[in-house]
């Protein structure tokens, strides 16, 4: 069983005297510095200098400096910028000024389990990771409440780095919620698993070939968009607020039926297997392994991929749909 924290669990004075050096001010970064800030941390913002993020974050009432300095001033270095951007940045900017009593955080344990970041041994590393985009992390908090969270702990050389992560996830708001302590390892395997095969890959692959039987069968592309696409959203509300079968409970008893019968023939035996073969190269680490290389190429093969996603059909026919409904100018 997992270990769940709360608010009472929490010892706050690991916090006395450190400052937390939030780097980058993203979705994730500006969310995380605000919340830390509004709950008494002393927290200052590392960016590169001149951009739209550095004048955001000094209108939020954050100090700002560059990455470089930030890291210098800061006990605590919460890299919260995009994954692939991290090692170099970290290499350049932040490992020049870590040394013993410095705590080095993560959000998404990438760079630290598959090794394109490499601490010193006596540096603590610690992972904080809402499960929540960051515009809910703070929306949560200013309601008084906030979103669950993972920590982790990959060096602890102080003997407290579980307790700065825990301290961490409070002043994020999340121990009001649960805090699950995990492993690096764990976090970013099964992470990596959900996006490709549910979550982003899967769940495109879907709605896709959704959309694209009901057009070959001759249904009119809106019809086919409402079917297989904007009615999922619909779906997944009733999933996220009530489960599977209150999702079901609210449902026909037509598409009830009709869903429990013919959905494992849809998403059948084979499936599965190919999702064993997907979580087999990311716990090997062949696919870090290849979007590191793709990454540093360039990325041709990934703008490729989006361009193509970008042409769809049903891409074509959902932004015409969204305007309709005013979802979308």
């Amino acid at each position: 069983m997992v270990k769940v924290y709360y608010d009472k669990d929490v010892d706050e004075s690991v916090m006395k005297g450190k400052r937390v050096a939030v780097i980058g001010y993203g979705s994730q970064g500006s969310a995380q510095a605000q919340n830390m800030k509004d709950s008494g941390l002393d927290v200052i913002v590392g960016l590169r200098p001149g951009g739209n993020s550095w004048k955001k974050a000094e209108q939020d009432g954050l100090k700002v400096y560059t990455v470089d300095e930030a890291a210098k001033r800061g006990d605590i270095i919460h890299i919260l910028i995009p994954d692939l951007a991290q090692p170099q940045v970290y290499k350049e900017q932040i490992a020049p000024h870590l040394g013993k009593g410095k705590t080095l955080g993560f959000a998404h344990g990438f760079n630290v389990h598959f090794k394109q970041i490499v601490a010193p041994k006596e540096v603590d590393v610690v992972m904080v990771a809402p499960k929540s985009p960051g515009f809910n992390l703070r929306r949560t908090y200013l309601e008084g409440f906030g979103v669950p969270s993972l920590v982790a702990v990959h060096q602890n050389p102080s003997g407290k780095a579980l307790q700065t992560a825990l301290a961490m996830a409070k002043a994020i708001g999340s121990t009001k919620a649960g805090v699950i302590e995990v492993t690096f390892k764990d976090e970013t395997e099964s992470d990596l698993i959900g996006e490709q095969s549910v979550l982003v890959g899967g769940l495109i692959e879907l709605i896709r070939n959704g959309f694209d039987v009901l057009i070959e069968l001759g249904y009119p592309p809106e019809l086919a968009y409402f079917e297989a696409c904007n009615e999922a959203k619909l779906i997944m509300d009733l999933i996220y607020q009530r489960g599977f079968i209150g999702m079901l409970r609210a449902v026909s008893d037509t598409a009830k039926y009709g869903g429990l019968t013919i959905g494992p023939k849809v998403i059948d035996k084979h499936v599965r297997d190919n999702m064993l073969r997907i979580a087999a190269d990311v716990r090997s680490g062949k696919f870090a392994k290849e979007w590191v290389e793709e990454y540093n190429k360039g990325c041709p093969k990934f703008d490729k991929l989006m361009k193509e996603v970008e042409e769809l059909q049903i891409e074509k026919v959902g932004k015409k749909i969204r305007q309709m409904a005013g979802i979308e100018k």
